[in-house]
């Protein structure tokens, strides 16, 4: 069969899938994917909203009859694709490829975790005993061990209690190996024709590689990401390192159950890592304040004291523990886990290093110390090198002014051949954009108030059905606490509910207003009228605060290029692209998009937002957004 054959009006999936229709775009994509995967090409395409980019890749990859990987931004998407999309094409192309879903070593239950917590249930806070209850009770039902299953939150603080991670598997030294869930999946990953993982993974697994042992993600023929716009930034967090305090007294409850269960003697070892928990909590306490991220350079005098007490502890239990080696295969694991992270938070501190960003991290209860690599091109590259294959790279944004550069350097590509495909929508039709005029500063005291005040017929005249995505926090809470009393409708405010739950409510209430910030820009699909206005705050440059950035900007100058065309303008230019995608979904969509940032007429680089941004109807009048919905 070939694609044409395919694709055609009277084809396999024009027969099988309800609403098809050939898409002169689709057919393009497809056919450069097809290529690619026969000459082990590196591509990249931009495939706007509805140019149906899902099967212009899929078709391709099962026609072709090689081992293909597909590899998606989100376990949302994952799970789309191995459920729905990829057996609708494998039945209408009356193909019999074997299919495998891989998650993360951390979506499977652990048996060996799962049985220590059972012998041990007192160092569990007795507010999670209920979940333990439900996870015991479904661990012999389960034949895959994805803790997807269970009907508990996805953030259930039992979960770090049930899975493993990389550092705390025993591997085959486990006496449950056969029976393991990792192991199961990947050895079905292994045999299967289309594998389908997300970025964390891959580059998690790609980090294990360089280590020589315990990679999940059998070799392929050809690699597809999809949203392949998160791959720079997924990259450098698993290319860097990290330690908080959340990992050390996890560690400190590990080395409390096998004292407990295994080291019966050595009652001065759970001590001592009691100590060791109680210093590394007096970390957060020595940065104080509210919940920030900073560089790690300015704080790192102030924490000397306490982390010279953090390092004594821990080189206390991993001495104790160096003198048990060899009475316990938990306890040896152990030893070797605290060793590693004695050696991590060394170089995380060791800050003169060059090459890297060093920042912190706080939450309500812990710190993080982390490292990032300001680049990961040459790794990445390095692995294209390495392995003889189709490397194929799909986004709906992907370009900055219908170019590539800016992706692709980050990753070190060198595309073969590259594709921007313009959606089919009609745009100027569908949609409205407003860059409004007499806008509030960005320092003003009410700018939140302000800044919505002139929205509110807007969002009358279109029934709520708005998103306002914000570029800061600070921003959502002004706005969320002064919007819902001025208006009838549900208000959904990102926090208040998992990610997920808020979508729902919103789809179903179908008058709601949705306030998100970063994670509701993207990823994100609410189709027909339950969405007619998205409103963004300003333009989503980074925080000029922002360590990680700062750090790269650094790097830039000292190149001798410019940060702020070579960085900081593509980022925001993709990133507004995401949230300027929210609007349009489907040919019968249609609705107004407001962008609250003069830059965009009065700065000469708004014309490169200007040419990145779906060509929509133009205008500096609210008045016109009104009459757009008579």
């Amino acid at each position: 069969m070939t694609l044409d054959d395919a694709f055609a009006s009277d084809g396999p999936l024009a027969r099988s899938l309800t609403g098809f229709a050939p898409r002169a775009p689709q057919l393009a994509m497809a056919r450069l994917v097809a290529d690619a995967i026969d000459e082990k090409a590196c591509t990249i395409v931009e495939a706007g909203t509805g140019t149906g980019k899902t099967f212009a890749y899929l078709v391709p990859a099962l026609l072709s009859g090689k081992k293909v990987v597909i590899s998606t931004g989100t376990k949302a998407l994952q799970e789309q694709l191995f459920v729905k999309d990829l057996p609708k094409v494998r039945d209408a192309l009356s193909q019999a490829p074997q299919l495998a879903l891989l998650k993360g070593r951390s979506n499977y239950l652990c048996l060996a975790r799962l049985k220590s917590r059972e012998a041990d249930t007192n160092l569990l806070d007795p507010s999670l005993l209920a979940a333990m209850q439900q996870v015991s009770r479904w661990a012999p039902r389960t034949d895959s061990g994805d803790i997807a299953e269970l009907p508990l939150p996805e953030d259930s603080a039992i979960f770090p209690h049930v899975t493993s991670t990389a550092d705390n598997c025993l591997g085959r030294d486990c006496p449950h190996y056969d029976d393991c869930f990792l192991v199961k999946a990947r050895k079905k990953a292994m045999n299967a024709d289309v594998v389908v993982i997300n970025h964390h993974l891959f580059f998690a697994d790609m980090a294990i590689r360089d280590t020589g042992f315990g990679e999940l993600i059998p070799k392929a023929d050809a690699v597809i990401f999809d949203e392949a716009h998160q791959l720079p930034d997924i990259a450098c967090q698993y290319f860097g390192e990290s330690v908080s305090t959340r990992q050390i007294q996890d560690l400190c409850k590990d080395v409390e159950v096998t004292v407990r269960t295994e080291l019966k003697d050595q009652r001065q070892l759970a001590l001592a890592a009691e100590r060791l928990a109680r210093t590394s909590a007096d970390m957060r306490l020595g940065v104080g304040g509210e919940p920030q991220k900073g560089n790690l350079r300015q704080i790192k005098h102030a924490l000397q004291p306490v982390l010279a007490k953090v390092n004594a502890d821990l080189d206390f239990v991993v001495e104790v523990l160096k003198q048990n080696l060899g009475r316990s295969e938990v306890a040896d694991n152990l030893y070797e886990r605290l060793a590693t992270l004695k050696g991590r938070l060394a170089r995380v501190l060791d800050t003169d290093v060059l090459g890297y960003s060093y920042w912190f991290e706080t939450t309500r209860r812990h710190l993080s110390l982390n490292l990032t690599p300001l680049s990961v091109a040459d790794k990445f590259a390095a692995l294209v090198a390495e392995q003889p294959a189709a490397w194929i790279f799909t986004s709906a944004t992907l370009a900055v002014a219908s170019g590539f550069d800016h992706f692709a350097n980050l990753l070190g590509l060198k595309p073969a051949k590259t594709l921007v495909l313009d959606s089919p929508f009609d745009y100027p039709q569908q949609g409205l954009w407003v860059v409004p005029r007499h806008l509030p500063e960005a320092n003003h005291q009410r700018r939140a108030e302000d800044l919505l005040q002139p929205f509110l017929p807007l969002i009358n005249k279109v029934g709520g059905r708005t998103f306002i995505l914000f570029t800061s926090h600070r921003m959502l809470s002004q706005a969320a606490s002064w919007l819902e009393d001025k208006v009838d409708f549900p208000v959904f405010v990102q926090g208040s509910a998992p990610k997920r739950a808020l979508l729902e409510q919103f789809v179903a209430a179908g008058n709601g207003i949705l306030l998100g910030t970063s994670s509701f820009w993207e990823g994100v699909d609410v189709r027909g009228e339950a969405l007619s206005c998205v409103i963004i705050d300003k333009l989503p440059f980074g925080h000029p605060d922002d360590p990680l950035l700062q750090a790269r900007s650094e790097d830039c100058r000292l190149r001798g290029e410019d940060p702020f065309s070579t960085l900081q303008l593509p980022q925001a230019v993709i990133a507004l692209k995401q949230g300027a995608g929210r609007l349009i979904r489907d040919g019968s969509d249609r609705g107004v998009l407001v962008i609250c940032d003069n830059r965009l007429v009065n700065r000469p680089y708004g014309q490169t937002f200007v040419a990145s941004l779906p060509p929509f109807t133009r205008t500096r009048d609210l008045a016109q957004a009104l009459a757009f919905f008579d």
